[in-house]
């Protein structure tokens, strides 16, 4: 997959998924805000409801007491009538109809005493309905009338009642508010409207006149513009009064929230699924991108490693061809001392990534045995002397641990310190200069292997221990190797429970030290 492609690949998964936690936060926070507006409107119509049977209780109190006494007074002091007459007559049936509808209006003086208020009377009319009929007939030769009367007395109550509101409204205002309404009845009645609408909210009251709080309130009521609700409180005819009431529920947010909680919680917890499965497709596709490119890289290393030796072998065959190479006996074994060696470096290339892979698959055989770490040091100098020597440098010991003995196997370590050796020679611009420490530490033995070469930063030392990676610099055949030398030493002295790191700064050259158990 090339850059662009992967890139475009990368930048739509992370589109979608910001596009699904966009809308996923867009619907959380419209579904807040709606059932806040609908918490809102439910509150309102509470305190609406509850104002009006505020209202509606005091009138209903004082109109029984009202209708009590008004049933209990006697003669009126005035009465006046208003009457319409209206007269059918029927020429067929010799048969003529009067209809009479009038209101009877009776004026009564109340003592204002029931109302509670500083007056000396009130005067109240009782209105009555009279419908008469009267049917006069003539006799059919004229020789007489009869006629038939009918009257009906009706109370007209719902006029009354609403005569008796509009009046009450504007008397029962002199009424002090904590005459005409209790604390317990308006907590009675929101906590009746609440269990009514389900609303669980704790809630604090209180009235206000003129926006001056009365004392109807509850012990901690607030007046905070974020969560109290006010309705007028005793309205009369003109829609006018100076009385509001007001509550505040400090649970508002709590309760908008536990709404949508459920669904949530459940959006969130897909959206967190969603976002820890991108995030672990996104580090797949990092690693799968970045074990093709190490593969590729090892590809071509391992084509360069080759290339070399089988270019030599293919040119010191074509010299043994010549028949001046062959009569000679020295050029004959030179050459034929090349094609080993040459062989020999493929063979320990193609063995590098079989003990690898045997190592991975659990299939190499470790037998140990009692070892002197020293001398296996030694020998493992011993391979590349003739390198450094070429090179014009030098690989010196200082052998400062008095103990060295070690269980170990022989073959695999010294391949270890030759692998670490190998590295120090690549790795020096000019000539190396190596040396080799062991100390004593406790029931440990400490290898340090030093050089002077390029050093590496931090970033790369925490990886050089991964199989097939290498630090690029550039041409990835411009440091000699395959990425596996040091991803063996790291695996083989695992199975040794061994531990190994490094100290290294760029430029300054790199320390790898081991730290190995000794044995008596």
């Amino acid at each position: 997959m090339n850059k662009k492609l992967f890139a475009l690949l990368i930048g739509s998964m992370t589109l979608s998924l910001l596009g699904i936690i966009f809308v996923q936060g867009y619907w959380i926070n419209n579904a807040y805000q709606t059932k806040e507006d609908q918490f809102t409107f439910n509150v309102r119509q509470i305190l609406t409801d509850v104002s009006r049977d505020i209202q509606l209780r005091e009138i209903e109190d004082y109109y029984r007491l009202y209708n009590g006494l008004v049933d209990s007074l006697g003669e009126p002091d005035n009465i006046s009538v208003n009457e319409l007459i209206y007269r059918i007559v029927n020429e067929d049936k010799n048969e003529t109809v009067i209809f009479s509808d009038g209101i009877i209006e009776e004026d009564y003086k109340l003592s204002s005493d029931f109302l509670d208020v500083d007056l000396d009377s009130i005067q109240f009319k009782k209105i009555t309905n009279k419908k008469k009929t009267t049917k006069i007939t003539e006799g059919i030769d004229g020789s007489g009338f009869t006629s038939q009367t009918k009257v009906d007395f009706t109370r007209l109550r719902d006029y009354e009642r609403k005569q008796f509101e509009t009046a009450f409204s504007n008397i029962s205002a002199r009424t002090p508010i904590h005459k005409r309404v209790s604390k317990d009845e308006i907590e009675r009645l929101i906590e009746q409207e609440c269990r009514e609408r389900g609303l669980k909210s704790k809630f604090e009251y209180a009235v206000y006149s003129n926006e001056l709080a009365t004392k109807i309130h509850s012990k901690n009521f607030e007046l905070n513009p974020a969560s109290t609700y006010g309705v007028p409180l005793f309205v009369n005819d003109n829609l006018k009064t100076s009385y509001k009431l007001y509550v505040n529920l400090s649970d508002k947010g709590k309760e908008v929230l536990n709404t949508i909680l459920g669904m949530a919680i459940l959006s969130l917890a897909f959206t967190t699924v969603i976002i820890l499965a991108y995030s672990n497709a996104l580090r797949q596709l990092f690693k799968q991108r970045q074990i093709s490119q190490i593969k590729t890289d090892f590809i071509n290393n391992m084509t360069h490693e080759f290339k070399t030796p089988i270019a030599t072998i293919n040119l010191a065959l074509d010299a043994l061809k010549n028949p001046k190479v062959s009569d000679n006996k020295e050029f004959i074994n030179r050459y034929l001392k090349m094609i080993r060696d040459e062989n020999r470096r493929m063979h320990a290339q193609v063995e590098n990534v079989l003990r690898i892979s045997k190592l991975e698959k659990n299939e190499l055989d470790l037998p140990k045995e009692r070892l002197k770490l020293h001398e296996v040091v030694e020998d493992a100098i011993t391979h590349v002397s003739l390198i450094v020597e070429d090179r014009g440098g030098y690989v010196k010991t200082h052998f400062d641990a008095m103990k060295s003995s070690i269980l170990g196997n022989d073959l695999h370590l010294t391949n270890v310190i030759v692998n670490m050796l190998d590295n120090a020679i690549k790795y020096s611009e000019d000539k190396p200069e190596i040396d080799i420490y062991t100390e004593n530490v406790k029931d440990s033995i400490l290898l340090k292997i030093q050089d002077k070469g390029l050093g590496m930063s931090k970033s790369v030392q925490k990886r050089i221990f991964e199989k097939f990676y290498r630090e690029h610099t550039g041409d990835i055949h411009n440091v000699k190797g395959h990425g596996l030398g040091l991803a063996y030493v790291k695996r083989i002295l695992n199975d040794h429970n061994a531990e190994i790191y490094v100290e290294s700064e760029k430029g300054k050259g790199s320390t790898f030290i081991i730290k190995m158990h000794l044995i008596s």
